[in-house]
Order: structure tokens, then sequence, then C-alpha cells
């Protein structure tokens, strides 16, 4: 069967038509800068790779272009061949612990807490539209990225303030990134050759998160109410000090949304060196400029201290340490400064094989000394598959 599986981001979208069960890969593409001008979008099919510059104001015109191009390149014949449409969306809020089929309900559900992630939410709602009426009798499916972190309990969820915000206002951490985290449990279960696993899961990409994972099941995460908090990010500041808001505010006369934005989207590495890409980053810092090393020691520094407080939280027993994500899975000198700080764990780096392992040149694998307390490993994570691969479940069980 064709399963079609969506990531929207705030302003790109991502698309992977597969053939189930086997996962195999028979288009796949992205569409970025969406409501700007400069926008564009790729589709790639086997090696041949196309790219085309052209307006997409909204993540709907995105979703109409992609289903012309599927059978302009004759992938599919007619869009009644996929039987299936995965898509992820960000926030699914207390009430979703899994993958759940789309109906009038979840998508009022998912609407009613566009608030909580108002760059995304609406954009997946909209490819939900689009798909659903394009695709009528296709299985829509929704993949929540809080999901996975459910499990986490309540003395980790909630936050020190009046009990009756969460009560009456749903203010609790929820974790982000749950897609990634939970392709990295299942895939270091295969690894491992264990059916239980305790890890330590660092994402490290333009956004960055921490996972805690006990039995394959999160206990905590450092991503909290919203994507910005704990780490320091691409963009991003992550956890600062709350008073910080209301001095700058005061100080310069900015608004609440102003000083919002700056701590989204200028803030994080970009504040501190200039730059976000972690390639510029990298060139930069071994050309030795100050504000660069500056930024690296800072970053690696907060993902260690991460590292260090969830050790503790797992009583010390750590299957392994994983590296994913962009950053994680192909920058040596961010993997090595981390690791750098967490010797006092036993944790040992080899240095020829942390050069060694870059997943962009399709080389995975652990990156530490045999005689390190923990093994280190770099795994590519694939949000998209696992979006597939939940959506084929639930395709499966609503077919028996």
């Amino acid at each position: 069967m064709k399963l079609l599986a969506i990531n929207s981001g705030s302003s790109t979208l991502k698309f992977r038509l597969y053939e189930m069960p086997n996962s195999d890969v028979l288009m796949k593409g992205t569409f970025e800068a969406i409501g700007d001008k400069n926008s564009f979008y790729s589709i790639r099919i086997g090696k041949d790779k196309t790219e085309k510059v052209v307006k997409i104001a909204t993540h709907m015109d995105a979703a109409k272009i992609l289903l012309d191009e599927l059978l302009s390149h004759g992938v599919i014949q007619n869009l009644e061949e996929i039987e299936a449409v995965g898509h992820r969306v960000v926030h699914g809020g207390n009430k979703y612990s899994k993958s759940v089929v789309v109906t009038p309900k979840v998508l009022k559900e998912i609407d009613k807490i566009k608030d909580f992630a108002p760059l995304h939410n609406p954009a997946a709602l909209l490819g939900i539209e689009v798909f659903s009426k394009s695709i009528p009798k296709a299985l829509e499916v929704v993949c929540f990225d809080t999901a996975f972190h459910q499990t986490i309990e309540e003395k980790n969820y909630l936050y020190p303030v009046p009990y009756e915000w969460y009560i009456k206002h749903d203010i609790r951490k929820y974790g982000f990134h749950g897609l990634s985290h939970k392709f990295i449990t299942l895939r270091m279960k295969d690894i491992l050759k264990k059916d239980f696993v305790h890890l330590i899961i660092c994402h490290i990409g333009n956004g960055a998160s921490v996972s805690a994972i006990k039995n394959n099941q999160c206990i905590d995460t450092s991503m909290g109410f919203t994507p910005n908090s704990g780490i320091m990010m691409g963009t991003r500041s992550g956890t600062i000090d709350y008073s910080i808001l209301g001095y700058v505010m005061q100080v310069t006369g900015m608004s609440y949304g102003d000083v919002d934005t700056i701590l989204n989207k200028n803030s994080g590495l970009l504040g501190v060196t200039g730059m976000s890409d972690l390639r510029d980053i990298d060139r930069a810092y071994i050309a030795g400029e100050q504000k660069v090393r500056l930024g690296v020691e800072m970053y690696a520094r907060r993902i260690a201290d991460y590292i260090a407080s969830y050790f503790l939280l797992l009583d010390g027993c750590v299957d392994a340490i994983c590296f994913t994500a962009g950053g994680g899975e192909n920058d040596d000198i961010i993997r090595g400064a981390v690791l750098d700080k967490i010797k006092a764990l036993g944790v040992l780096i080899d240095d020829s094989k942390n050069k060694e392992v870059i997943v962009r040149r399709g080389v995975e694998g652990v990156i530490t000394d045999e005689n390190s307390s923990i093994p280190v490993y770099v795994v590519a994570t694939d949000e998209e598959l696992m979006i597939a691969k939940d959506t084929y479940d639930l395709f499966l069980t609503c077919n028996k």
C-alpha cells in the first residue's frame, strides 16, 4: 500500500511517499520558506532531484503542489492509490499519548490548543483539510510530537507555580521532538538487543532537546510548556530567568511580543555568536573566533548539565547516551565539547571515532572508548518514518 507522511513545520512542509510495509521511499521532498517571497521546494525520486522557486503563500498551497507533483511525476496514476496519510502535529496537549485516527473531535481538540503552538498547529490543520478533501478515502492519522512525553509523572511535569494554573489553564511541561525520541528509543532496542532500555537522548538540531528514557518510556525531557525551554538552541534562548522579560520590556519599551520573538528567533547560538548554522559555527570555532568559542562552551555546558541531571534521575543506570538530529548526527566538535564535560561520569570519548562517525557520510556508531562507563551512540533519527509506522499500524487496526 502507498502511504504519505507529512511533517509540517512553521514555514516548511516535508513529505515522503512510502510503499508499506517495506518502508520503501517512492518520492520525498521539502517545501521551504512558506509564506516568504523566497519560497521554493525540492523533489527527489531515487537519485534524481529537482528544485523549483515558486510562490508558496500557505501550507495549503504547498499541499496542493505536492499532490500535483505526485501525479505529474507518475509516481502514482491517481490519488486514490494513497490509502493513508500521516500528519505530524506539534502539540497534542495532555489528551493524547499516542497517534490517533482523525475525527471531527480530534480536529476540534487540535484547534482548541492552537495557542500552545500558534506557528504549527494551524498549519497542520490546513494540511489535514487539503488531504482529506483531495483523498477522501484515505485514512487520515495525526502523530503528536508531545505524545511520547505523556508518560512523564506529575512531579516532573508540574511547574512550581499556583496549582490552579495547571487545573484551569493546563500550565505544565509537555515536551517536544517526541517522534524523534520515540524513534531513537525503538532503534536502540534493536541495536542493544534489549526489550527494555534506559537512555539519555540528545536531539541536537536547530531546535534541541534532551530526554531521559527508563524502560522505553520518557520520564523527563528538557523542553517544557513551549519548545523554547531547556537548553539553548540555534535561535532560541532556552531556559532563562523569567524576570529578564519584564526588565527588558521596561528599559527598551518593547512589547511582550517583541521580546518573545527575540527569545525565539534571535537568541541562543545566534544571539551569542551571530550565527545559528552549526556548519558555520564549526568553521568559525576552528578559526578561533572568540564569540563562537564562547557560544559553543555555553551550548555544550547546558547539554552536559541535562545529561548529568538525567544520569541521576535514572539512578546511574544508563544503557547508552545517544546523539541524533542534524547537529548530533554530524557535528563532532559539539559532541566532543559535551562529552569532555561529563568525564566525571566515566564517559571516555574516542576522538578518532568521533571524527569518523558522521551520519551524512553514511556512518553511525559508538564514539566512546571501550573503557567508557557508558557507551555513546550516534544514531540517525527519522521522524517521517516514525509517522509512517504509526500510521500504518493504525491502518492495519482499522482494516482488520
